[in-house]
């Protein structure tokens, strides 16, 4: 329970744009769903294999929290996080997380949202699929030029990205002031023509989660960056910007 936690907080919160995800989980399937509040971020992730711990559909709110929970050294060795239950018209349902330290005698609860409450907070936007035009898997010297970039660029919250040849461009600022551009990736199969603007705070962010990681763009205004944490796949979905 507790390692699905920690990697569900550290792919969410850590993005600084996620407070809140609802959960939908059976014995099919467990999901994940969330929307950044400027719609700049759609999350949609799925458990490798379903997990009854995560059993029901509700949210999780004010993840800044549980990340507080999670790294409580109490809570660190030998706790229990147990799943609270209650009944709710007649049906059993999750409620909240449970944290024991291992002498019980520090305990803290987490409560979750109900199925209503979720459903009204966090209305999710059904991504229909994309022509995705590129598809490559960064490298970490691919992340690392990024970040080089976006220093020397520092007053820049969008980049452009666009093919030139066969190479995947990024490019920053306006020439007629202060500007800057670099080769993301050589040789890739596929084209972006239209100049679409991604966030860049937020795109290095994402990169820099713990994973294996494929980025998609569309030359029709959407990019997804796919991260594989091991135990869940995150896809992000960032909708483009217009420069």
């Amino acid at each position: 329970m507790r390692d699905f936690l920690v990697d569900i907080v550290a792919h969410t919160q850590a993005l600084g744009v996620i407070e809140t995800i609802k959960i939908t989980g059976d014995d099919k399937s467990t999901i994940l769903e969330s929307v950044s509040d400027d719609k700049s971020l759609v999350l949609q992730a799925k458990f490798h294999k379903p997990n009854a711990s995560f059993a029901g559909v509700y949210g999780m709110p004010n993840l800044g929290k549980l990340h507080t929970l999670l790294n409580i050294p109490e809570y660190k060795e030998n706790s229990k996080i147990d799943v609270v239950t209650g009944t709710r018209n007649g049906v059993t349902v999750p409620t909240g997380l449970h944290f024991e330290n291992a002498a019980s005698d520090f305990k803290n609860d987490y409560r979750f949202m109900t199925t209503d409450v979720i459903n009204a907070r966090l209305k999710t936007t059904t991504f229909k699929g994309a022509t995705w035009h590129i598809t490559m898997e960064p490298t970490i010297a691919n992340i690392t030029r990024l970040r080089y970039q976006a220093q020397a660029n520092s007053e820049e919250n969008y980049f452009v990205a666009r093919t030139d040849g066969a190479d995947l461009k990024f490019y920053f600022g306006d020439h007629s002031t202060h500007a800057g551009d670099f080769v993301f990736q050589h040789a890739v199969n596929g084209k972006l023509t239209k100049g679409w603007a991604w966030p860049v705070a937020l795109f290095q962010s994402i990169l820099n989660l713990q994973g294996d990681k494929v980025i998609q763009f569309s030359d029709d205004g959407v990019a997804q960056i796919t991260v594989d944490s091991g135990l869940i796949a995150y896809e992000y979905l960032l909708p483009a910007q217009t420069k």
